[in-house]
């Protein structure tokens, strides 16, 4: 296909400097003038384009991807081909072809090379605005007339194999409103969206602007959430300064583009400087927080990255992934359960990691509810195995993913979650050589289990989505921003702190199912209904960020917050700690009684 490809266009050539030859020969002479030099000159012609096209690497172009780039280098063939022709008709006294012609020649071959590359362009928009006015392709709206838009545009119009074309474009810019880019008219503002769907029958909406403030893109979205249309949207900038936007290109909006704040910044610098040359050990490394700490572990050009995780094929994607994007990196991936204490102890006296980032924990709170046994084993003694494997073996720093269900917790997973902040504490407090910290933060948008996914489920199973009751609301974050933050705060790890992040105003679940519903293009409780279940085993309206004995002391990070460590009966929590190990083997209810006499807030549920 290739080859016939470019023979076809080798050939089109051919035709195009034979036609130019006739016609710049027609222009400047009488046809009785025609001579074998003149035949000479078209063959020559022929010859000598062919060749510098080749040069050029005007044959390995692909027709869509015909820019500035490939029209400059056929202007430059072109144009030494004209310096050719000059010379050759003083060579031979400008009788036969003069200097008028050889201009006149190289002027037409330029243009009709060029249409050449834009053939199919050309047919494509030619059929749709003469013959496809109303084609068999999904009605797009584009939101934004820059650079991203005109591209998206482009690529519409001129490919048979996207699935849509654009009926208008909105643009806040008043200077641009009445004016077309390629052809489709600026027909309004972002205001206007609405009114506009209606009026131009739209289907879909795609938002083409890469570069938008996010509080910005957030009033767009929720423009066009009330248009009740499936809205897709650019990624970034980063796709737009590479040159990849295209329709592939597009995602889904989601919900953290509602949320309206700018992407959380951390000091990589700091981060460099305690993980840089280090040997890196991430506990639950193929898990949603613990995989993208991984990645950015990586990133920051560690001596040895270790991931350890229970379940292989979580281990073995990540694994897979880093291996393709960080070639030179040292991986180690290990397979094994933090509650082995004899696997963990071997892993640190044969790889001796300076810094552990401890993510590897049970978190679902309903399924912790009917397994509280098992929280407890995998979370607390868990948890417990790694802390001291990481005193005793002289670790620099130890960071602990702890959780805001960890506050003031009535149900066991955060019970369990707050016993651990409690061990790190108390660790921490002794160590001779290891900043121990735990980071406290709430939910992760799109982390395993999160609302996101099962409410996208949901929705494409046509309904009803779930939402355990109306007024329940949670503090939401990026897994990007959430293990960032984490990464950050392992800089400033001292002592058995506490860390909590600061996550923003907290957002109201059914909210988040409403406005999903809307951008997936179906009206609320009209074409999807949202069903509230009542609240589950354990589980609270709002989750807190602070028990009261607790104060906030603040960091050079403001998004980063150090919890004042609240006093506790050291020898009390060692003896019930043992207590409860020998419970929880046992698997009796004793076990919860163990857990509400160190977290007095904890509720056992007898029903399980």
């Amino acid at each position: 296909m290739r080859k016939r490809h470019k023979i076809l266009l080798v050939i089109a050539d051919v035709c195009a400097v034979l036609l130019a030859v006739a016609l710049a020969h027609l222009s400047t002479h009488t046809p009785k003038i025609w001579t074998l030099k003149t035949a000479f000159w078209a063959g020559g012609n022929v010859i000598c384009t062919v060749g510098l096209f080749t040069l050029f690497g005007m044959y390995s172009i692909v027709f869509k991807s015909v820019g500035i780039v490939e029209n400059l280098k056929l202007l430059s063939a072109t144009a030494i081909l004209g310096v050719f022709n000059v010379v050759y008709s003083v060579a031979i006294g400008r009788v036969d072809v003069s200097i008028g012609t050889a201009f006149i020649f190289t002027v037409l071959l330029a243009v009709m090379a060029v249409g050449i590359r834009y053939m199919l362009r050309i047919a494509m928009v030619l059929k749709y605005y003469f013959f496809d006015k109303r084609p068999n392709k999904t009605r797009v709206m584009i939101v934004g007339g820059g650079d991203a838009g005109t591209m998206l545009i482009k690529e519409m119009l001129s490919s048979d194999k996207v699935a849509y074309y654009p009926v208008c474009i909105v643009d806040d810019s008043l200077e641009k409103v009445g004016k077309a880019i390629g052809s489709v008219k600026v027909v309004g503002t972002t205001e206007q969206i609405p009114e506009l769907v209606e009026k131009y029958h739209v289907q879909e909406i795609f938002i083409a602007m890469p570069s938008v403030a996010k509080r910005r893109l957030s009033e767009i979205v929720n423009v066009c959430k009330d248009a009740i249309k499936t809205v897709k949207i650019l990624p970034g900038v980063y796709q737009f300064a590479t040159g990849e936007v295209t329709v592939a290109t597009l995602r889904d909006v989601d919900v953290q583009d509602l949320l309206g704040r700018e992407q959380v910044k951390v000091n990589l610098d700091e981060i460099m400087g305690y993980i840089e040359h280090e040997t890196v050990l991430v506990t639950g490394g193929g898990g949603s927080i613990g995989s993208e700490l991984c990645r950015q572990v990586a990133s920051h050009n560690p001596k040895t990255l270790i991931i350890f995780d229970i379940y292989e094929n979580n281990a073995y994607d990540i694994e897979q992934e880093l291996k393709h994007n960080y070639p030179n990196l040292k991986l180690i991936t290990l397979i094994g359960s933090i509650r082995d204490e004899k696997k963990i102890r071997n892993v640190f006296e044969k790889y001796q990691p300076r810094i552990v980032f401890h993510a590897a924990a049970h978190k679902h709170v309903p399924l912790m509810e009917t397994s509280p046994n098992e929280a407890v084993k995998n979370n607390v003694f868990g948890t417990l195995n790694v802390a001291r494997m990481a005193d005793e073996f002289k670790v620099k720093t130890f960071v602990q993913i702890s959780t805001d269900k960890a506050v003031n917790p009535t149900n066991i997973m955060g019970a369990t979650k707050r016993i651990c902040e409690m061990i790190i504490q108390t660790i921490g407090r002794h160590s001779k050589h290891t900043n121990f910290v735990a980071v406290r933060f709430g939910n992760v948008l799109g982390s395993n289990g999160s609302v996101i996914p099962l409410f996208r489920k949901q929705i494409a199973a046509g309904g009803p989505v779930t939402v355990t009751d109306k007024e329940i609301i949670r503090y939401f974050m990026t897994i990007p921003e959430a293990v960032s933050l984490v990464l950050q705060a392992g800089a400033y790890a001292k002592g058995g702190q506490i860390f909590v992040l600061d996550m923003g105003e907290p957002v109201k679940i059914y909210d988040l199912a409403y406005n999903l519903i809307k951008l997936s293009g179906y009206k609320p409780n009209e074409d999807i209904d949202i069903v509230c279940t009542g609240l589950r085993p354990g589980e609270k309206l709002y989750e807190e960020r602070l028990m009261e004995e607790e104060g906030l002391q603040t960091t050079a990070n403001g998004l980063i917050n150090i919890a004042r460590p609240i006093p506790l009966d050291e020898d009390l929590l060692w003896k019930t700690l043992d207590k409860l190990h020998v419970e929880v083997h046992k698997e009796t209810e004793e076990m919860k009684s163990l857990v509400q006499e160190l977290v007095p807030t904890y509720t056992i549920d007898e029903t399980h």
